[in-house]
């Protein structure tokens, strides 16, 4: 059977599975007497072992398989839950996903495993030494039931049969039979013990049960419970003569005993029983009228899975019929008809519409990347021993696939900065007369046609004196520029190139890269990124992107015969100056715009436009923004508002200046696109 037609789905479903195994993780760690966690996670770990091993991903498989024994016994309480198991639990799940990711990518699934599955099974069999204590539970729990044997367990009829057995003259006995570990056909080695034990009497009870013993599931070891005649010793030498097995061991069953542990676990189960029926009452009460109100069907949504290569055919589909769109409206302006009007004005409906639904269809909620930072911040808090709580609020806030894939990084740069240099350790925060878990929240929200997304940390804040005097000794400052910042202005320093105010270089800061490159990133996506903080109370990181970056809306200006396009996001409003209000201060041409000094930037002389015409007495101004920052852009004159398709100029022309692109007018022009923000740095 060719399984690459199942690749895609296998992929998709497994990341899905890795992220509900990190997300109920870091919940278990909350609440570990909540065994119902640990159900949801053996869940989604069995589904992978087994879609892994469809697909034939070995290394996939054994890992998931080692990690579903030690879950199964966390569930059955046979192992105490402590950090260090965590520990070990999200190591294997981040090879999990290096795995899962080298498939995505046209790897093999290859990945040398051996460590972590070694750690999980020394855990598995309580042998691990950060779990000393569990493994003396354990050989402890074993002496106990070597001595008395009644290491099974078995139910009213088992204990029936075995009584009336040995009222007849018979012997009962457990049986542990342990299989060579390259034994190939074990199910076919159970059949034969089965078969020596059927002649010389009757198998009352195996462990695991028939059925998964006769689908090998099991490692090595199996248990059986018989009532015969014949010896041990006889019983012994036949089972042994069976080729592959290694040990046998059998220990005569104790009756009374047995039925003395029955009887106790009815009476805890009894109780147990009683227990969760007073709760459950109790629970049924409070929630009486909530479940009055309660819909009795939930609503179902039905999904398809489409591939993201389909839909950028299909956006680039549309952005060349946008384009045709402008033509038209210009053909129809310029021919005057009143039907080709109307015709005009219809399709611009149908595909303003069209252009929602498409561009919905591209959006994607910022939990997709978000849901990665709870496992980071969580190793990150052990490594630096912090005590660390991260919110998320408005992860199902949708950006486009386009900006989704580039806003990662720099939030991972973010979140470690807010960790290493904003939050105290837990002795330096009850010093202060703070709680010795710090906060960081990370939230996101739409705001017009921008997404915004917030780092906010209860940390030690900025101090400015520490970024004022790196500055200095860096050369990116003097002390008479810096006596005219603002509180704001000084800390974007932060954001320069090579600044970090980390005494020690260590794993996680000191180098002086990551806030550069979070700055620079934003702002390639038409973005910006602005820092508010306050001493030994926090720092706020508030980054605006726009909601697409593939048809945008701009305004048309005209600079000599040259158009320029200019994003609406970007302009505040636009204005018309007499020449004679220009002020000349400190080499640089500003207005008092509203009691600001406003600068002047002449965008003929910064794309060096040759000049047809002479300057008139009146100049069209258009007002942007970058962050806290105003500039005016001096332009001949406004043409209107438009919807362009943002194209790239290739990569013959990256160097361009200030500019993030070009479109094609509905004449056939092609108008370049400003950027903004590079204009106003």
């Amino acid at each position: 059977m060719d399984m690459n037609q199942y690749l895609e789905v296998f992929i998709e479903e497994s990341k899905e599975h890795l992220q509900t195994c990190s997300e109920q993780l870091l919940v278990l760690e909350k609440n570990p007497e909540d065994l119902s966690i640990v159900n949801e996670i053996f869940r989604s770990a069995h589904t992978l072992k087994g879609m892994s091993a469809t697909m034939g991903y070995e290394d996939l498989a054994n890992l998931t398989h080692k990690m579903e024994n030690v879950l199964d016994a966390i569930r059955n309480s046979q192992i105490i839950l402590t950090p260090e198991l965590f520990d070990v639990i999200f190591l294997a799940v981040d090879d999990l996903e290096a795995i899962v990711m080298s498939i995505a990518e046209g790897g093999d699934g290859k990945r040398d495993v051996k460590n972590v599955v070694h750690q999980l099974q020394l855990i598995e069999k309580g042998e691990s030494p950060v779990f000393s204590s569990i493994a003396e539970t354990a050989a402890a729990s074993t002496v106990h039931e070597k001595e008395e044997v009644t290491s099974g367990e078995y139910d009213e009829f088992e204990l029936t049969v075995l009584q009336q057995s040995k009222e007849q003259g018979f012997n009962s006995y457990e049986i542990s039979i342990d299989l060579r570990e390259d034994c190939l056909l074990k199910a076919a080695r159970v059949f034969m013990v089965y078969e020596v034990l059927e002649k010389s009497g009757e198998v009352i009870k195996s462990n695991p049960p028939v059925e998964l013993l006769e689908e090998e599931q099991f490692d090595r070891k199996f248990t059986v419970t018989v009532v015969t005649k014949e010896s041990s010793e006889g019983l012994h030498k036949k089972i042994m003569k069976i080729s592959e097995v290694e040990k046998v061991d059998i220990n005569a069953l104790n009756l009374d005993d047995l039925r003395h542990t029955a009887n106790a676990k009815e009476e805890k189960k009894a109780a147990v029983d009683n227990q969760a029926q007073e709760r459950n009452a109790l629970l049924l009460s409070e929630n009486k009228e909530t479940k009055k109100q309660a819909p009795v069907k939930p609503a179902s949504s039905k999904t398809i899975r489409v591939n993201i290569e389909r839909l950028d055919i299909l956006m680039n589909l549309f952005e060349e019929l946008v384009i045709d769109r402008g033509r038209l409206d210009q053909i129809s302006s310029d021919l005057d008809n009143q039907e080709l009007h109307e015709t005009v004005e219809r399709m611009s409906r149908i595909t303003s519409d069209l252009q929602t639904i498409v561009l919905n269809m591209r959006m994607v909620p910022v939990e997709t990347v978000f849901n990665r930072f709870p496992k980071m911040v969580r190793q990150l808090a052990r490594d630096l021993n912090k005590k660390v709580d991260l919110e998320i609020i408005g992860a199902e806030t949708e950006l486009d696939r386009t900006v989704i894939d580039e806003i990662g990084d720099p939030l991972v740069h973010l979140l470690r900065n807010a960790m290493d240099h904003g939050i105290e350790t837990p002795e330096e925060r009850l010093a202060k007369g703070k709680n010795e878990e710090g906060k960081i929240l990370l939230k996101a929200y739409h705001s017009g046609n921008h997404v915004f997304i917030e780092i906010d940390d209860d940390g030690a804040g900025i101090n400015k004196d520490l970024v004022l005097n790196k500055a200095f000794s860096n050369g990116i400052l003097t002390k008479e520029a810096a006596a005219t910042l603002t509180d704001k202005q000084i800390y974007e320093l932060i954001f320069a190139s090579g600044f970090s105010t980390a005494e020690t270089i260590s794993d996680v800061s000191g180098r002086g890269v990551g806030l550069d490159v979070v700055k620079n990133t934003i702002e390639s996506l038409g973005g910006y990124v602005t820092i508010d903080s306050k001493e030994n109370e926090g720092s706020i990181f508030l980054i605006q992107l726009p909601l697409t970056l593939s048809i945008i809306s701009v305004m048309l200006v005209e600079i000599q015969k040259e158009k320029y396009a200019i994003p609406l996001s970007s302009i505040i409003e636009t204005a018309i100056i007499k020449k004679e209000d220009i002020i000349n201060a400190h080499n640089q041409q500003v207005i008092d715009f509203r009691g600001k000094v406003l600068p002047l930037l002449f965008l003929k002389e910064i794309f060096e436009v040759p000049v047809h015409q002479e300057e008139e007495e009146f100049l069209s101004v258009v007002i942007v923004r970058k962050g806290d920052k105003l500039a005016g852009l001096v332009v001949d004159s406004f043409i209107g508002q438009l919807e362009i398709v943002l194209k790239s100029l290739g990569n013959y022309l990256t160097s361009a200046f200030a500019i993030s692109g070009a479109t094609i007018l509905g004449d056939g022009q092609v108008a370049l696109i400003i950027d903004c923000n590079t204009l106003i740095h």
